[in-house]
């Protein structure tokens, strides 16, 4: 019978149905870190029960931790007790933990992936939202809660309700200076942050087709925006291509069964999903937000829209969001001034987007009225930018390039944003007070954000002339 790629990794994971459509889902992959695992650790210690099976969870250490003088003791107090308690309760539970100091540091979604840790056909959980990137792989991969955390620990189990199915369909050669983030942005500007609710979506089609690995993962990450369950794109031989060779992929005979395993997980052509759409990659261009929440974006080139455009529902909110963020109704986003920029996260913080952002400032220098903070997702993404230059060009641009960690993607750590100031950031979302109390987020591609930082005010990176 057709199936959903989506139902057919659901079903094989399917311990028990429960009556009022709750399964007992099993787990493959765990994934914690500092601040949501402290009280699940707890709960498990005062009912006295183990956890279950310790060698399918991996912890690091990236929501709170500092980005500059890591071999420092941590000056942040709630900083340093989440660190030093994600390192005792891990030794007590025999748990692999990628701390601060350790290569394989980082955020906890990027460096599942660039281990090979994530692999197809998987299910995954972390106590974060955006655990839905690894959907990339062709998993099923959610963000759970604190005490679904310690359900996990202790039966390596979480129960669920089902969602509903959703496919996205992208098609057609993306236009220059567009990439995966705004093909993500422009998705949500389409269907707005709630069109999603209550769905698993499936991203298909031959836009997404050609993306690489890395950007298939930005566009995932972002489904919980959209008010998706997780986002998940079937793999294929991009996909073997990135995982074969990493740390935890399989090998020899290993490799040859993952792989025969992998290459069954698509929707079948005659699969049936609840709901789809259709979106032509041409009508893409390089988006901003100017609101407070990601679905509330445009292009760079258009206009803010006016509150007549705006359904009666939601003119309040409207409203109240340009209040909160110092904009007009009717105004343009391009020349807008800015204060920050912010090129990280679990979003984008990979490689390829350092990549990108120093192919475009090479010979450039940041407006001196910007502060540009560049912070790999991980210790190996930070030495390979190092061992290719992109520190140095990073540098002479008047960048600062940081160490790994979750930054200011949410106001938790040191990396805050002033109230009042504007900030151009790579990261998932743009609501009141996410980087900083006052701070006002305007979320953009890599590659918008560079431009940003180089002219101090929003510009499409189209506008420098093909430098790009």
């Amino acid at each position: 019978m057709a199936d959903t790629l989506f139902n057919k990794i659901w079903n094989a994971h399917t311990v028990k149905e429960i009556e009022g459509g709750i399964t007992v889902l099993y787990i493959d992959k765990h994934l914690i870190h500092e601040v949501t695992s402290p009280q699940a650790f707890k709960g498990i210690e005062n009912r006295g029960v183990p956890v279950f099976r310790p060698t399918q969870i991996i912890a690091t250490a990236d929501h709170n931790v500092p980005t500059v003088n890591q071999h420092l003791p941590i000056q942040d107090e709630l900083g340093r007790l989440q660190v030093e308690k994600l390192i005792e309760n891990c030794k007590n539970h025999n748990i692999e933990l990628y701390g601060l100091g350790h290569p394989y540091q980082g955020i906890v979604h990027v460096i599942g992936p660039e281990l090979g840790i994530t692999q197809p056909g998987m299910t995954i959980v972390c106590g974060d939202s955006h655990t839905s990137t690894h959907g990339a792989f062709g998993c099923i991969a959610f963000g759970i809660g604190t005490s679904e955390v310690e359900m996990v620990f202790a039966t390596q189990c979480v129960m669920q309700s089902k969602p509903k199915t959703m496919r996205i369909n992208v098609d057609g050669f993306l236009g220059e200076a567009v990439v995966s983030k705004d093909i993500v942005l422009y998705i949500l500007a389409q269907i707005t942050a709630s069109g999603a609710t209550g769905y698993a979506i499936e991203f298909a089609g031959s836009t997404i087709q050609n993306l690489s690995m890395e950007a298939r993962m930005t566009i995932c990450n972002m489904s919980i925006e959209m008010g998706g369950r997780c986002g998940l794109i079937a793999p294929d031989e991009t996909t073997f291509d990135y995982i074969k060779g990493r740390q935890f992929a399989p090998i020899n005979e290993g490799w040859d069964a993952a792989l025969e395993k992998w290459k069954t997980l698509y929707s079948d052509d005659d699969a049936v999903f609840d709901k789809e759409i259709f979106i032509d990659a041409k009508d893409i261009s390089p988006m901003i937000t100017y609101g407070t929440n990601p679905g509330m974006g445009i292009s760079i080139n258009a206009v803010i829209p006016e509150i007549n455009a705006i359904t009666e529902s939601d003119k309040a909110g409207f409203t109240k969001s340009l209040s909160y963020m110092g904009l007009q109704a009717g105004q343009k986003m391009a020349g807008q001034k800015i204060d920050y920029v912010f090129i990280g996260s679990c979003t984008n913080s990979r490689i390829e987007d350092l990549r990108l952002v120093a192919n475009f400032v090479k010979g450039k220098t940041k407006s001196a009225d910007v502060e540009v903070w560049i912070v790999p997702g991980s210790k190996q993404v930070e030495q390979q930018a190092i061992e290719e230059g992109i520190d140095k060009v990073f540098i002479d641009a008047g960048f600062q390039l940081r160490q790994p960690g979750c930054s200011a993607c949410l106001g938790m750590n040191e990396d805050k944003i002033p109230a009042g100031k504007y900030c151009i950031s790579t990261s998932n979302r743009n609501f009141e007070g996410r980087q900083g109390a006052g701070a006002r987020t305007l979320l953009a591609s890599p590659l918008s954000a560079a431009a940003a930082a180089i002219a101090g005010y929003i510009v499409s990176p189209n506008s420098f002339k093909g430098e790009a």
